[in-house]
């Protein structure tokens, strides 16, 4: 299957990338000016995201702001789809193709972070753009409104959507977007994402499940009945061990990671409740259901075994994202095309003060301006891209917009993405983003042959379900 997928692969990326003609490179350069102009107003759009820093399913500021910036470019905007009050659908024209560009907004819990640095936080304990989706909702936002003008001047036929995805970070709003349907008619879809490096080749992502398990006991004095208590957090430590056990007799592939919520609220009080926070991956969804099943029979084992009860509530799923080289490699000629983040004498001391927190540094400052060569990539992180990717051709790229050797998650990339690095980072993906859209409307064959390839990649018995199941949106979770 492998070695057939790659000779398809070929014989769709000869014939779908033809010669593009010398007028539709002069207003493909059109496109490249319309973001330039605006470039001042997307970077105020981006800081105001970023100062915001709202976690999932409350991003509300956030996605008015973005839906009005494009309600004022004359997309039609349909608000709280998908039974979710952050997530929209933008949409100019009529017609197809029907192109989607993805754009996510939300940050992560107790990473807040002044643009310095230095670890200081904005705001005690508050949540910060450690992802950088405030600069990726902006950059979608500037790239559409650019495409939707070239659309505009060229008389060129065809949709254009911008779907404001709600919740990455554990709350999945994309799959709930995926399961209402919103992504049905696409012919294609274009994502990108913050990253320590500008890469746009194929890659692919973790499949991964969460679940909060909760341990309910018995209450008692810790010192003077602790016989009449039954311990909740018992119940949690036990689950823990054995699922630590587990991971020697797990495919290598497996993350497993948890956090404990909940734990109690004195140590002379037996806890009553408990709760974890878990996460389970892999790269085949067959594997994780498989690795999912063992997961559970640790935590009702726990229970069992320490005299509670147990409750577990499914949070999130995502499936692996799936490769679409006839479509990626339209995005990495474009984005060889606009070229990496060069940067300023203050940005490169910036930088080097940033790498002077890391324990190791692993790639130069050099490198932000490098575009890294052509290469298949497995990933292990997880992203609710992959259940479109299975249903709708879909590319994406990843922009050098932290310091060098920065991982994802950390006040290093709040930092970044919040001064000159980051905006640069931002207008290099919304040229990117926008190019590419341009040369899907201008070639339909590249879709046709896309969408071959996402069919020949699923297989012939491949059947959608979610991951997550039936559950309505979380939309508390981060609460």
């Amino acid at each position: 299957m492998t070695k057939r997928l790659s000779t398809v692969t070929a014989m769709m990326l000869a014939a779908a990338l033809l010669p593009v003609p010398a007028s539709a490179k002069a207003k493909k350069k059109d496109v490249v000016k319309n973001i330039e102009k605006r470039e001042a107003d997307y970077i105020q759009i981006a800081k105001q995201i970023w100062t915001w820093a709202e976690d999932g399913y409350q991003e509300y500021k956030s996605s008015e702001l973005l839906q009005n910036t494009l309600k004022d470019e004359g997309f039609s905007i349909e608000a709280g789809v998908a039974e979710i009050p952050t997530a929209f659908v933008a949409t100019y024209g009529s017609g197809r193709p029907i192109i989607g560009i993805l754009a996510e907004f939300d940050a992560l819990p107790g990473l807040s972070q002044e643009a310095t640095p230095v670890r200081k936080p904005r705001v005690e304990g508050a949540s910060g753009h450690a992802c950088g989706h405030h600069l990726f909702g902006t950059a979608s936002t500037a790239a559409a409104i650019a495409v939707k003008e070239w659309m505009k001047e060229s008389g060129t036929k065809g949709t254009l959507r911008v779907y404001g995805t709600p919740a990455e970070e554990g709350g999945s709003g994309k799959v709930y977007m995926v399961r209402a349907g919103l992504f049905d008619d696409v012919d294609a879809v274009l994502h990108w994402h913050a990253s320590d490096r500008n890469d746009a080749s194929p890659a692919t992502t973790l499949a991964n499940r969460s679940a909060k398990f909760r341990f309910t006991g018995y209450s008692s004095h810790a010192a003077g009945s602790p016989e009449r208590g039954r311990s909740a957090l018992d119940g949690i430590e036990a689950m823990n061990h054995m699922v630590n056990l587990m991971r020697e007799h797990v495919p290598q592939e497996t993350r497993i990671h948890y956090v404990i919520t909940r734990g109690g609220g004195a140590p002379n009080v037996v806890p009553d409740f408990a709760e974890a926070f878990y996460y389970v991956r892999h790269p085949r969804v067959d594997v994780l259901e498989e690795l999912w099943d063992r997961v559970v029979k640790t935590a009702e084992g726990a229970a069992l075994g320490t005299g509670t009860t147990l409750d577990f509530e499914i949070i999130h799923g995502n499936r692996p994202v799936l490769r679409n080289d006839v479509l990626q490699k339209a995005v990495f000629d474009n984005l060889k095309e606009v070229g990496g983040v060069k940067y300023n004498r203050e940005e490169r001391k910036f930088a080097q003060a940033i790498q002077g927190t890391f324990r190791q540094v692993t790639m130069p400052i050099e490198s932000a301006a490098e575009i890294q060569p052509w290469q298949f990539r497995p990933g292990r992180g997880s992203t609710d891209v992959g259940d479109i990717s299975w249903m709708v051709p879909t590319a994406g790229l990843n922009i050098a917009t932290w310091v060098p050797g920065t991982s994802a998650h950390t006040w290093q990339a709040v930092a970044a993405g919040g001064m000159s690095i980051g905006m640069k980072g931002l207008t290099i993906a919304a040229k990117t983003l926008a190019l590419s859209a341009v040369d899907y409307y201008q070639n339909p064959e590249v879709i046709k042959k896309a969408k071959s390839e996402l069919l020949d990649r699923r297989g012939p018995d491949f059947d959608y379900y979610a991951l997550l199941g039936e559950r309505d949106p979380p939309l508390d979770y981060r609460k």
